[in-house]
């Protein structure tokens, strides 16, 4: 157990609190696909914001449209103020062509199209709906420190599960990148930033929606990170604010493969060079991977005896293989391809919520 404070504020689990929050005034968005179905993990994610009661949740869900009927009857059966997003139904597709916003589908893309949804209320907490040890009183941590003047809360838990370490992508691909970047450079305020959040590859996450109406998701993988950006831009170290929400339970990727972790860090590596590159930082790609793996390898020896003197299992070498995949996912970012803010953009959450209605009405 430990109190020490970051660069941003940080609310630590000492009491296992759950604290009084606005919840009657916040939407929860929980992008779903079809894998989720009836699943153990959402189920129970549905389970505690039934008996959480907040003000409305958002499904995004992307689905084949033979599944989406089963869909709204399961969700339909938990007692909830809910609403279903249907983000890739064919009139939905079309609205977004006709405004330029056609393009790469994935978790980005849905939470953008969620957080649409919920600009109505004061508050927005995101969200993953596959961890097995959800409980109700995370999206009150979340909220609590919106209620005290903050602008944005980030969560942060520990991964591990099955004797093992995990949190595989963010301590040794996205913590070594950022101290590689961060060195000789004391002046650089986005990198601190960066640095200060104990788990910044979490998807959990609450905003005003003044301030949510302003992100520019990525379009899939990369979400998180281009968050802390939207979120360094507009509030700052004042505005924002971490939250410990105990041990997490999630599921697991394998590193290989077109949905693995090789694959992910690809498309976080690109986030956080658009994020730093903003923030006035040019990072010189021809040293980096260098340098990024001789701060990783520093790590392993760290997490080696962190894992010993908690008697978990530890393979250094799969940590050390990983480490040279992920250097090859150090690369210029290449085109930008975010959405744009709600504040901004060419169309508005009611013409989505129209089009996805029509879809669903169409297969249902």
């Amino acid at each position: 157990m430990e109190y020490v404070q970051e660069r941003v504020t940080t609310l630590h689990d000492l009491t296992d609190p759950t604290p009084a929050a606005p919840t009657d005034r916040a939407a929860v968005v929980v992008p779903m696909t079809e894998r989720e179905y009836g699943g153990l993990a959402p189920d129970r994610v549905l389970s505690e914001l039934e008996a959480l009661d907040p003000g409305h949740v958002v499904v995004p869900l992307r689905a084949t449209a033979d599944r989406v009927d089963d869909f709204y009857d399961w969700l339909d059966g938990f007692d909830l103020s809910l609403s279903v997003l249907w983000c890739n139904g064919p009139r939905l597709e079309s609205l977004l062509d006709e405004h330029g916003l056609d393009g790469a589908v994935g978790k980005g893309r849905d939470v953008w199209l969620g957080l649409g949804q919920a600009l109505d209320r004061e508050y927005v907490v995101v969200h993953d709906a596959d961890t097995k040890s959800y409980s109700r009183a995370d999206v009150s941590r979340l909220l609590f420190p919106l209620a005290h003047g903050y602008d944005f809360a980030k969560g942060y838990y520990a991964r591990v599960e099955n004797d093992r370490l995990y949190g595989r992508l963010f301590r040794l691909f996205f913590v070594p990148l950022v101290r590689a970047l961060s060195e000789g450079r004391d002046d650089a305020a986005v990198l601190r930033y960066l640095e200060a959040f104990r788990y910044a590859l979490a998807g959990e996450f609450a905003a005003t929606t003044d301030l949510a109406a302003t992100f520019r998701p990525q379009r899939s993988w990369g979400l998180e990170v281009g968050t802390l950006g939207d979120a360094f831009d507009h509030t700052g170290f004042d505005g924002s604010a971490q939250v410990d929400l105990g041990t997490y339970e999630h599921d697991h990727r394998a590193v290989s493969g077109p949905t693995g972790l090789s694959d992910m860090s690809e498309h976080v590596g690109a986030a956080l060079f658009r994020v730093v590159t903003e923030g006035g930082i040019d990072p010189d790609y021809e040293t980096l991977p260098d340098r990024y793996r001789s701060a990783a390898k520093s790590l392993v020896r760290s997490y080696e005896l962190d894992a010993r003197f908690n008697g978990l299992a530890y393979d250094r070498a799969d940590e050390l293989d990983q480490i040279e995949t992920y250097a090859e996912a150090i690369d210029p970012p290449g085109t930008d391809r975010r959405l744009p803010a709600w504040a901004d953009a060419p169309l508005s959450p009611g013409d989505v919520a129209d089009a996805a209605a029509e879809d669903v009405e169409a297969v249902r």
